[in-house]
């Protein structure tokens, strides 16, 4: 059976995959996600008719963000824990139509909606075309477009609900809107404008997430600051960290603490280090290797046991294969699993801890540090410098280059743009967009560096206050009167919550790379460039000319 996906920056052809993912999904596996997200959409619309009578399914919401977060590129390779959580779905399917049926709710032909059944064998049948099930289940190409351009929204945004909410933060409007988002994909009544309107609407809740998310994290462990993170390595046995989830990294810095084991950041995890509550482990050594894309050759040498909390997962080598982990939405076939909390209990990570007592220290593979933690906090603390050296001309524009780091040759582009800038600009950075010059001598200005780390990806939201804090100091009236450009680099769905969050506050012009995303017909490519100034990149030389005039 073949498949469609063209949910990343990467997918085939930049059209779409339709053999096996890039990403390395196999067909069955990119089918048993379409079957996840459709099964969402279903018990969103129950979740919907629920909230017109006030009734309140209390696990329903962290099942959806869960199920999305599982489908987000990367994440999840795991056709075991699909099958499983399908059946999990279309249990709760049934089960809240049931309560409906009995409080009286008229389900009209949702009763017969259910197109597919799993036995208990992960035997799938439809009873209806199966073609109704996945991307191309809608003819419109527009239409088709924007449900596609919300659901990938929405996929980012649960993955950031999900961090907030294992710390304890949780917006019932986030968990609602979501769903409301799912269902109109399936509402065929709507029109292109409808689905312009929800699409913005979809950044607008991706800003409260993000916000929310920002509040979990320096809530629970301090505003970051300036930190210059070792990227060497030392003599203990240690543990390599990969992903997002700070809750996971926390429980097991407090298991390793007096267990000889060291603890390593791998990837997006490195904005740890700039969190003050982290710092207390002296066990907590550095960041090990670069982007997500280069693991297979990184952890052949790192010796020990890797856990991922979240994406971004590649096929391993068979070198490490035995040595890998995987815990919360994370999987893949082979790895061992660590299971979810129980009743707000903790993680239990003794299993890695005791596997990395075995193994060697970590090979160094460079030596040096690198300087992060300028999220919002702490760049307003530094305001007066800034401001000081943006009137004076010392600082002539910002450079926001955050999104994502990726294996196209074409995406070294942005270390060459980053290399070629002008010595009186700044570059603002978030996400493993980084790694392409965050260990670029560039230099600073009057003690400013050159490039200001925010966090991860979703610390885009810091790099968005910084820009209305700065609007409001030099009292303009649009945000786009800053002396800031926006080239920013996607891979994959997070990503795209991000621009959506970025156009609801206003920001335009905004160029993406290394190429606009499959899923944008031309129609709605168009209105994005009419609406909003979206534009791609061409070359550094011509593109460097063109953001210094404007």
């Amino acid at each position: 059976m073949g498949m469609f996906c063209y949910q990343c920056q990467e997918t085939a052809g930049g059209k779409g995959c339709t053999k096996v993912g890039v990403c390395g999904k196999t067909a069955d596996l990119a089918n048993l996600q379409d079957l996840m997200i459709y099964a969402l959409k279903g018990i969103s619309v129950l979740g919907l008719k629920a909230d017109e009578i006030g009734y309140e399914e209390p696990k329903l919401d962290r099942f959806i963000i869960e199920g999305l977060f599982m489908t987000i590129t990367n994440v999840n390779f795991d056709n075991e824990r699909f099958l499983q959580k399908i059946k999990e779905a279309l249990k709760m399917r049934d089960e809240l139509k049931e309560v409906l049926i009995k409080k009286g709710v008229d389900l009209g032909e949702l009763k017969d909606t259910a197109i597919f059944t799993i036995n208990s064998n992960g035997e799938i049948t439809f009873k209806g075309d199966s073609k109704e099930v996945g991307v191309l289940s809608t003819e419109d190409e527009d239409i088709r477009s924007l449900r596609e351009l919300i659901t990938y929204g929405v996929k980012g945004m649960a993955a950031y609900a999900e961090h907030a909410d294992n710390l304890g933060y949780y917006d019932i409007q986030i968990g609602k809107f979501i769903r409301r988002a799912l269902a109109a994909t399936l509402d065929d009544s709507l029109t292109v404008d409808d689905l312009i309107a929800l699409t913005l609407e979809t950044g607008k809740f991706g800003v409260k997430t993000m916000a929310l998310l920002d509040e979990a994290n320096t809530s629970t462990y301090g505003n970051p600051e300036i930190t210059e993170v070792n990227i060497g390595a030392g003599n203990n046995p240690a543990i390599l960290v990969s992903g997002h989830d700070l809750k996971d990294l926390e429980e097991l810095l407090e298991q390793t603490k007096g267990t000889g084991v060291d603890v390593y950041t791998h990837g997006e995890m490195l904005p740890a280090h700039y969190y003050p509550s982290f710092k207390k482990y002296d066990h907590f050594v550095g960041n090990y290797g670069n982007a997500w894309w280069k693991q297979r050759e990184e952890f052949k040498k790192f010796n020990g046991p890797i856990l991922f909390t979240t994406n971004c997962i590649i096929p391993p080598n068979e070198v490490y294969k035995d040595r890998v982990y995987t815990t919360g939405s994370s999987g893949y076939p082979g790895f061992k699993h660590i299971p979810d909390r129980v009743n707000g209990g903790h993680k239990d990570f003794s299993g890695i801890i005791e596997h990395a007592k075995r193994l060697p220290a970590p090979t160094e593979i460079e030596r040096g540090s690198i300087v992060g933690g300028f999220a919002h906090a702490q760049v307003f603390a530094l305001a007066d410098k800034v401001v000081e050296a943006v009137k004076t001309g010392a600082i002539k524009k910002f450079f926001v280059m955050a999104g994502c780091d990726g294996r196209m040759k074409s995406r070294n582009y942005y270390t060459e743009f980053a290399k070629a800038l002008p010595k009186d600009t700044v570059i603002l950075t978030a996400g493993c967009a980084k790694y392409k010059y965050n260990k670029l001598n560039l230099g600073d200005i009057n003690g400013i560096p050159r490039v200001l780390d925010a966090g991860q990806c979703n610390d885009s939201y810091s790099l968005a206050l910084i820009a209305l804090k700065l609007k409001e100091i030099f009292e303009l009236n649009d945000i786009n009167e800053l002396p800031i450009v926006y080239n920013i680099a996607w891979y994959e769905q997070k990503a795209v919550i991000v621009l959506l969050a970025l156009l609801h506050l206003g920001v335009k012009n905004i160029h993406l790379g290394p190429t606009l995303p499959a899923f944008l017909s031309p129609n709605v490519a168009n209105v994005l460039v009419e609406n909003f100034g979206i534009g791609t990149i061409s070359n550094v030389e011509d593109d460097i000319k063109m953001f210094m005039e404007a």
